[in-house]
């Protein structure tokens, strides 16, 4: 069942490729949307299988491969992975339904489902060469998706990735075949034991490359300079499965690899953890607030709410760990609608301009409907109680407090900016008098708006209802994962005792030797 989530998009995007017979754009797209749609299918009948009473990996694949290299073919699934592998499932199929008109239809459709099924792959890969390959696999599908459909500037914008996230994959390459050969197992089956013979500056040394290269991909300030650039270039599409899905490898990378494999060393600097995790939201955060192009307002959003799950995952609670996964896909779903909204206004208006564009909630000649989505997105990014966004926060929050309480109260600071430079594009772009269109344009604003179709609204509704579902009923998600993320912890505490005493914080102590409470 695993394979078939990776090979299913694998095969689809070949026989795009090589179809014998010419076909023609809307073909091709359906062709696409059918294979992501069984994709999904599968992947919620995964969910249905699932058992949430079962802490440990399911759906087990394992197979010998390179055996010398220690490379081997193994697949499995627990509740860290299960929620990001629909949510890459869910996203990829927006994607491409909201990819219309496409120029090199062929190309471009059989590189989102390469990439569907490299992300897939690196969510269920157990073991650590795997989990590269797949990393890596999805590198030059989404460089070639900005630089050939991307806007103006979209070869230094894809270039910029290219460097960025290569440069990342170097360093977590590095990582893994260090850990290997001073584990000296000959293997790089993910274990979570496999660093424990390591002194612990061996420990700090690996996790903290590790921590560099999935810290680029997430991205936390200073690496997030590329991560603006390559939102305001990619088409709306691409922006959707970026900031929804990709960015997610890094965040899981971290909790899988850096605080799976190296507990240790993770509490050894977890406070410095916490403050590059506060500068991260507040610079986020603050950098939003001055931009006048609404795609990079979304995409500095994006650094700062990123920076929350560091934040939770350096307190390694068994609470602030299931707030990391919510807020994974809490804000998958929150920024897929602010990006796929913000299409809609720069499809319709021709301009992102925050000191250009007013008035668009005007309900004769305006985007009133677009206009209320986009405040309902704002407020759940904002964590409005009622809306996922809320709840995430409040359990990230509320399991970081105990242990880093300046740190996590400075990040609350953040989540209220959040409200602020929301506002300020809200009431910029829908509220007041329409304005009119730069002199280039040569007509009003007013004269270019067209009626948004009830087939372009449904992937934004869908979004607008998850997020209110999540957020009115949080156990339909919290229950795959609960199991999961307590065992998670409970699994690295005896390790962090033994490695650093002196330096247990008060979140471990109560729970040595006694059953983790039900969160």
């Amino acid at each position: 069942m695993l394979s078939a989530l990776i090979l299913i998009p694998l095969v689809g995007a070949l026989l795009i490729s090589i179809w014998p017979t010419k076909l023609e754009s809307a073909q091709i797209r359906l062709g696409a949307l059918i294979t992501l749609g069984v994709t999904l299918a599968l992947s919620l009948y995964l969910v249905s299988q699932f058992d949430i009473n079962n802490p440990g990996f399911q759906f087990v694949e394992k197979f010998s491969w390179m055996q010398p290299l220690g490379l081997t073919y193994g697949l499995g699934v627990d509740g860290l992975a299960l929620p990001l592998v629909v949510i890459n499932c869910l996203l990829s199929f927006i994607s491409v339904y909201l990819s219309a008109n496409i120029n090199r239809p062929r190309l471009y459709f059989s590189l989102l489902l390469l990439i569907s099924s490299a992300v897939a792959g690196a969510f269920l890969a157990q073991n650590l060469l795997l989990f590269f390959l797949f990393y890596e696999l999805e590198l030059i599908p989404l460089y070639l998706l900005i630089a050939i459909w991307g806007g103006a500037r979209r070869g230094y914008a894809a270039t910029k990735f290219l460097i960025y996230t290569a440069f990342s994959g170097v360093l977590i390459l590095g990582a893994f075949l260090g850990l290997g050969m001073l584990a000296g197992t000959g293997s790089f089956d993910y274990d979570p034991a496999l660093a424990e013979g390591l002194s612990l500056l061996q420990q700090t040394v690996l996790m903290g490359v590790l921590l560099i290269g999935f810290g680029i991909k997430i991205p936390l300030v200073p690496f997030h300079t590329w991560l603006p650039d390559a939102h305001v270039e990619a088409s709306t599409p691409i922006s959707v499965l970026l900031a929804g899905v990709l960015l997610k490898l890094g965040t899981y990378g971290i909790l899988r690899f850096c605080v799976g494999l190296f507990p240790a060393a993770w509490l050894n600097i977890s406070s410095l953890l916490a403050w590059w995790a506060v500068v991260s939201v507040l610079y986020g955060s603050l950098a939003a607030i001055a931009q006048t192009d609404m795609k990079k307002m979304v995409a500095y959003s994006s650094v700062g709410h990123m920076g929350y799950i560091l934040l939770a995952a350096a307190a390694a609670t068994p609470l602030s760990i299931l707030g990391t996964v919510m807020q994974m896909v809490s804000h998958g779903l929150i920024s897929a609608l602010m990006f796929l909204l913000v299409g809609v206004v720069y499809k319709k208006t021709g301009t992102r301009d925050l000191t250009i564009l007013s008035g668009l909630m005007a309900p004769e000649r305006g985007l009133p409907f677009i206009g209320s989505l986009m405040v309902l997105g704002a407020m759940a990014s904002a964590g409005i109680p009622g809306m996922m966004g809320f709840i995430s926060e409040f359990i990230l929050f509320r399991g970081s407090f105990e242990s880093f309480a300046p740190q996590t109260l400075l990040c609350m600071v953040g989540s209220g900016l959040t409200a602020v430079y929301f506002l300020l594009m809200i009431n910029r772009v829908f509220f007041g008098r329409m304005n009119v269109a730069p002199p280039t344009m040569g007509v009003p604003v007013d004269a270019l708006i067209s009626g948004v179709k009830w087939r372009d609204r449904a992937p934004a509704l869908a979004l607008v209802l998850l997020i209110f579902a999540f957020g009115l009923q949080p156990e339909w998600m919290t229950r795959w994962m609960e199991a999961t993320t307590t065992t998670f912890i409970a699994r690295a505490e005896p390790v962090m005792v033994t490695a650093a005493p002196s330096a247990l914080p008060s979140r471990v102590q109560p729970t040595l030797g006694q059953p983790i409470p039900d969160t």
